[in-house]
C-alpha cells in the first residue's frame, strides 16, 4: 500500500523541497496551497482530509511572519500569526488524528517550529511564542496519540534562505559554529530520514549548528 503523506503550507519554499524528496521517496505527497486547504480554517481542513484515502504522515509547513517591535505590534499581527502557526496546526493535526491515523492505528506527525522558540528574537513576539506554543502542544499530542501507534515530533530547522526570509538583510550564517546555514533540500531529507523511526515521539530536532545562545 502506497504511503500518502500531507504537507500543508504547499507554496513555500521549505514545503516544496519536502515534497519532492517524499516523492522520491515513492510516497504519495499532496501539498496544497492556502487557496486548497488554509490551516486557519477548521472546515476547510476538514474538506481536504476527508478526501485523502488515508494519511500516513502529516507534516506542518504553513506559517506566516508578521515582524514588528512589542511595542508597534497590533492586535492583528498577534492573531494572525498564532491563527497560522500554532491554532492551524492544532486544528489540522487533531483532524488527521480523528478522521485517518486513530482509525489506522498508525501514522506520524511532524511540527516545524524555529530556533526562535527556544530563544526569541527581537520583533518576533508573536512568532517565537507560536512556535515555542507548538513544541508544548507536540508533546501533549505525543502523549495522547501515543497508544493509537501515532508518533509526534517537531524540528528546528535553522534559518532557511526562502520567500518568507527574503527579507533578511544580515543572514545569522556566524551564529552557525559551523559557519554556514542549513538549506531546505537538508531539512527535506531530515523530515524523509524522520519517519523511518518508528519508536521516535514526542521529541524536538534542532538541525543546525546554533548552541545555547541569543539568536
Amino acid at each position: 500500500m502506497q504511503r500518502v503523506a500531507l504537507v500543508t503550507g504547499g507554496a513555500g519554499d521549505l514545503a516544496r523541497a519536502i515534497r519532492e524528496k517524499l516523492l522520491q521517496d515513492q510516497w504519495e505527497v499532496h501539498a496544497p496551497g492556502k487557496d486548497i486547504l488554509d490551516v486557519t480554517s477548521p472546515d476547510s481542513a476538514s474538506r481536504f482530509l476527508r478526501g485523502l484515502p488515508r494519511l500516513d504522515y502529516l507534516v506542518h509547513t504553513a506559517g506566516i511572519l508578521r515582524d514588528r517591535s512589542i511595542a508597534q505590534m497590533e492586535e492583528s499581527d498577534w492573531d494572525a500569526v498564532h491563527a497560522v502557526n500554532l491554532r492551524g496546526a492544532f486544528h489540522v493535526a487533531r483532524l488527521a488524528w480523528e478522521m485517518h491515523m486513530h482509525t489506522q492505528k498508525s501514522g506520524h506527525i511532524l511540527f516545524i517550529s524555529s530556533g526562535s522558540a527556544r530563544y526569541g528574537i527581537t520583533g518576533q513576539a508573536n512568532y517565537a511564542s507560536a512556535k515555542a506554543g507548538l513544541l508544548g502542544l507536540m508533546q501533549s499530542f505525543a502523549r495522547e496519540y501515543g497508544p493509537s501507534n501515532v508518533r509526534v515530533n517537531a524540528i528546528l530547522p535553522g534559518f532557511l534562505q526562502t520567500k518568507m526570509t527574503a527579507h533578511v538583510k544580515e543572514l545569522p550564517v556566524a551564529q552557525n559554529v559551523l559557519e554556514r546555514l542549513n538549506t531546505v533540500e537538508e531539512v527535506a531529507r531530515f523530515v524523509t530520514f524522520l519517519d523511518t523511526l518508528p519508536h521516535t515521539s514526542g521529541q524536538v530536532f534542532q538541525l543546525d549548528s546554533r548552541i545555547g545562545r541569543e539568536l
